[in-house]
């Protein structure tokens, strides 16, 4: 089973979703038979990668709501966060561009490091508040996943560097109509949108894999009654009795 997902790294459901999913794998008699690959997705591609800003700022701005309003939303993000396990320091978050961090990521999977920078660029960002935009920030992530850290930062200076391969990703989520994330795609068939309940994915996965997998229809080619025994005894039938 193949799990795409798109998601982007300063998108608080898309941490909670990889949890949730994460959580229903690890129920799954499969889940060694599961691969997992993010996809990126930015969910402002314009914004700049310096915002003077804090998130809350940031939100009430984008949405049109007060500052009180937007720390009220993002406490109950926050809540549904520690539901499993995450803490989101809102108060330091730097809001950024994501397009190098995707980059990154990209060049990590070359190496086999991406379910590794993942989890780090999330947890940089949303627990640890770091600019994940900036690129002696990410240059260290990179490191600390064992990446070489000088590689990581020519790949970020070359801005051509994987850039292709980000803009593929979301090339393809357009054609899937894919307008917000997370977004799980199962097998280039199923998909899951938004960060679901643990019950969903386990009830998913589990549908997919026997889908995916059905149980061999056995056919019995026994010519005759034959003779058998069970916990009770044996059974000789009569045909058999005679010869």
């Amino acid at each position: 089973m193949k799990i795409q997902v798109w998601s982007d790294y300063v998108c608080p459901f898309c941490y909670i979703g990889k949890r949730r999913l994460e959580e229903a794998l690890s129920e799954m008699p499969f889940k060694d038979q599961v691969e997992v690959e993010f996809k990126a997705f930015e969910l402002d591609p314009n914004s700049p990668v310096q915002i003077d800003k804090t998130i809350h700022e940031a939100l009430a701005a984008k949405y049109g709501m007060s500052v009180e309003q937007a720390k009220q939303a993002n406490e109950g993000v926050g809540q549904q966060a520690a539901s499993v396990g995450l803490t989101f320091n809102f108060d330091e978050m730097k809001p950024t561009n994501t397009f190098d961090a995707h980059r990154l990521t990209k060049f990590a999977m070359t190496k086999g490091k991406e379910k590794e920078i993942t989890e780090k660029l999330l947890f940089a960002y949303f627990t640890e508040s770091k600019h994940i935009g900036n690129t002696e920030t990410l240059a260290d992530i990179g490191d600390s996943v064992g990446l070489d850290k000088e590689e990581v930062i020519n790949v970020l200076q070359d801005k051509t560097a994987y850039a292709n391969d980000v803009r593929m990703d979301q090339s393809i989520a357009a054609q899937y109509g894919v307008s917000g994330v997370p977004y799980f795609v199962i097998n280039q068939k199923y998909a899951i949108s938004g960060a679901q309940p643990r019950e969903t994915f386990v009830n998913a996965l589990q549908k997919v894999w026997e889908e995916e997998n059905p149980k061999p229809v056995f056919q019995d080619l026994s010519s005759e009654a034959g003779a058998f025994c069970t916990d009770d005894g044996c059974v000789v039938p009569e045909k058999n009795e005679e010869k």
